[in-house]
């Protein structure tokens, strides 16, 4: 619990904060957009001696429109008994009386006034002459803001300029004045100043120019222009002919003392450009550029203007692979491209010793390839099936190699091929050895049977059904 002291301290504090807040004046709304105006008791006959005065007003940066839908007032010469005025500022835009029907042009007909700004007055006065037999109703108005198009005002007669240097822009209620290119606006929102167009430039191509270029910039001026554009890209500075830029001469060419523009490439010394020759076309080999360009207090220097443009970074040709190809075969490749290897019927991708199924790679942004190329190394299809009473005798090629040929022969005379032809089979490129008759699997010994080889020969249910398969006539068993 708060003891009295607190208590007493906490009771003032909250009395001031209502003090304040009571005695705080509560802001004004905006003044409304339209409104209607009427004498006293319209649509009945207005009393007399009347003085009524009513002062219009409407948001900052609109006028009034006021439009009357009715008036009928008592008609004198010049108004002088009964009228409706109309003034901005103490200024009086019309004295008006009369019906619609009246001949003395004292009546504003259906045409709107517009006032300069967004303050208007309107005072309706009677005299005390006004008898039954009149029957004039008075007055019914509406008025409306309405935008004030600053822009195609009229330049002040107070010799400050007009509103904006260059470019004015109408908004609602008020205006807002911009730059042309090369130019930017002052603290005061109004004026224009020589700028010097630096910044960031990312697109692939550009222009870029000296401030105020053709014409010699201010003096005393240091501007930076930088050039960065995605990696992989490199950068050619494209000078236009009409290049001036302050030196002296010298026996070794222009020295850049005073005057110069600066270009700054990566990983390489930066290099003043100045003289009235144009450096012309510069490959910059990197996707960033910095140009820096100085103007001392004195001299005269015209300026200067480029196109820069971007080209993708090559990498070198990809060579060659023996027993194999690379896809597609192009004069130069660029950055994102893309290769292909395939190799030669017979042969497979190796890469690092290892067998890969199939082989890409592509043009990096530092201009190298990702990947280094792989070989392509010849297949083989491995031992052939060992044959039971029999060998295998290589006609041709290396370690089973592709298209390599061997030929399967019995251990005679106790021992011969099935049908007693000889088959050969030869190393395909799906990596299974073929024989020359499209059969794939490897032949069969038969024992030879006779007095000789009784002892030594049977015939085993295994080949009897070859045989039978083979439409070669049962041998029996040797006994």
């Amino acid at each position: 619990m708060l003891n009295p002291s607190m208590w007493r301290t906490s009771l003032i504090i909250w009395f001031l904060c209502v003090l304040v807040c009571e005695c705080l004046p509560l802001s004004d709304s905006d003044p409304p957009m339209h409104g209607e105006i009427q004498s006293p008791q319209y649509p009945r006959p207005y009393p007399p001696n009347l003085q009524e005065q009513w002062d219009l007003s409407v948001p900052e940066g609109f006028h009034i429109q006021l439009t009357f839908t009715h008036l009928n007032i008592e008609t004198s010469g010049g108004c002088y008994y009964d009228s409706l005025t109309v003034l901005y500022n103490e200024k009086v835009l019309g004295k008006f009386c009369g019906n619609e029907n009246s001949t003395d042009g004292h009546h504003p007909g259906y045409e709107p006034i517009f006032t300069p700004g967004n303050k208007l007055t309107l005072i309706f006065q009677t005299d005390d002459n006004n008898s039954e037999r009149h029957q004039n109703v008075g007055f019914s108005a509406h008025y409306q803001a309405i935008d004030i198009d600053e822009c195609s005002a009229p330049e002040p007669q107070d010799g400050s300029g007009p509103l904006c240097s260059q470019i004015c822009f109408n908004t609602l209620g008020s205006y807002l004045c911009a730059c042309h290119h090369g130019y930017e606006l002052r603290s005061d929102q109004r004026t224009c100043k020589l700028s010097c167009g630096g910044g960031i430039f990312n697109e692939p191509v550009g222009h870029l120019f000296s401030p105020g270029y053709p014409n010699p910039p201010p003096h005393a001026l240091s501007c930076q222009y930088i050039i960065s554009v995605e990696s992989g890209f490199t950068v050619f500075l494209n000078f236009s002919d009409n290049f001036h830029i302050e030196s002296m001469d010298t026996e070794e060419g222009p020295n850049c003392l005073y005057h110069w523009l600066e270009v700054t490439i990566q990983d390489k010394k930066p290099t003043k450009l100045c003289g009235e020759t144009s450096p012309g076309l510069i490959a910059t080999n990197s996707n960033t550029v910095r140009l820096d360009y100085h103007v001392d207090g004195h001299g005269l220097s015209k300026g200067w203007s480029l196109d820069y443009s971007t080209h993708r970074v090559t990498c070198p040709e990809p060579g060659n692979v023996a027993k194999g190809r690379v896809t597609p075969s192009l004069t130069e490749y660029f950055y994102r491209d893309h290769i292909y290897v395939r190799c030669d019927q017979g042969y497979k991708l190796v890469m690092e010793g290892q067998e890969i199924k199939s082989f890409s790679t592509i043009c990096q942004s530092n201009g190298q390839w990702h990947l280094p190329l792989p070989e392509c190394h010849i297949i083989d299809c491995g031992e052939p099936e060992p044959l039971l009473n029999g060998g295998v005798t290589f006609l041709s090629g290396f370690q089973n190699q592709y298209l390599s040929v061997v030929q399967y022969h019995c251990n005679e005379p106790f021992y011969s091929l099935l049908g007693g032809i000889n088959v050969s089979f030869t190393c395909e490129a799906e990596r299974k050895w073929r024989s020359n008759n499209d059969v794939i699997v490897r032949p069969t010994c038969l024992a030879v049977c006779g007095p000789a080889n009784r002892t030594h020969l049977w015939l085993s249910e295994d080949s009897l059904e070859a045989a039978t398969l083979q439409n070669i006539p049962s041998l029996g068993k040797c006994c």
